[in-house]
């Protein structure tokens, strides 16, 4: 039985990661910091000696710039890199652009928690007219209008990334494929809910890093038989 590796990445720390905003949508670039995170996970894909044919990403920048930043890292490698806005993160509308902090003192911690971390529940839609609405962003001109969310819960998410998955991961994988995605922690709790099979409670807990290759490795089923992380590198001469 042949085993199959995927290997999923959460771009490096984002400027609005740093000032703690709700991001969802919004393309903001990352941080020194978040480059640096790019770059120890590319040198630890490649000491690790994964041989990659795929990478997917999404279309925000933070996970474009860290595949770029990655891949440089792995050399002598032939990789095949396509996007998908699908695997985008996951849409908070009003919220985007919102400290964290500031929300919960004007809505409560009990509310926002909910639209951060329940299952089900998304966050106040943004309005079809206004400007940070994705159907006015040229990025997506080529996607039909009425599948760009206003706002998304997580389940909301793992209905966008589904097609994804069955269209083109699970496909390259049943031929043998080594794939990895970068993208963000929403879109990658979607993925792993699905080919780990975690409970719409459970998933809720799932918190992924910036910057930690997670490494998948499936049998013919697409069934896990081994999930982790790379180790930092701090950690690989222990």
């Amino acid at each position: 039985m042949s085993t199959k590796k995927l290997i999923l990445l959460r771009h490096g720390q984002s400027i609005w990661n740093l000032e703690n905003k709700f991001t969802g949508w919004t393309d903001v670039d990352l941080t020194p910091k978040g480059c640096q995170e790019a770059k120890e996970a590319g040198q630890l894909i490649s000491r690790c000696g994964f041989n990659i044919d795929i990478a997917f990403v999404s279309f925000l920048k933070r996970a474009v710039k860290t595949s770029q930043i990655c891949l440089q890292q792995i050399i002598n490698q032939e990789i095949d890199v396509q996007q998908d806005w699908r695997l985008n993160e996951r849409h908070y509308g009003n919220l985007q652009g919102l400290n964290k902090t500031e929300t919960a003192m004007k809505y409560g911690d009990e509310q926002v928690l909910k639209w951060r971390r329940s299952f089900d529940t998304a966050p106040p839609k943004i309005n079809m007219n206004d400007s940070r609405h994705p159907s006015k962003d040229s990025l997506y001109k080529n996607v039909d209008r009425n599948l760009l969310p206003n706002s998304e819960s997580l389940k909301d998410t793992l209905i966008r990334v589904n097609p994804f998955l069955e269209d083109h991961l699970f496909t390259q994988i049943r031929k043998g494929k080594n794939c990895l995605i970068i993208a963000h922690g929403n879109s990658l709790r979607a993925i792993i809910k699905v080919i780990k099979k975690i409970s719409d409670k459970d998933i809720v807990r799932l918190n992924i890093p910036t910057g930690a290759p997670y490494v998948f490795k499936l049998n013919n089923e697409l069934e896990v038989t081994n999930d982790y992380y790379l180790p930092r590198q701090e950690e690989l001469g222990k």
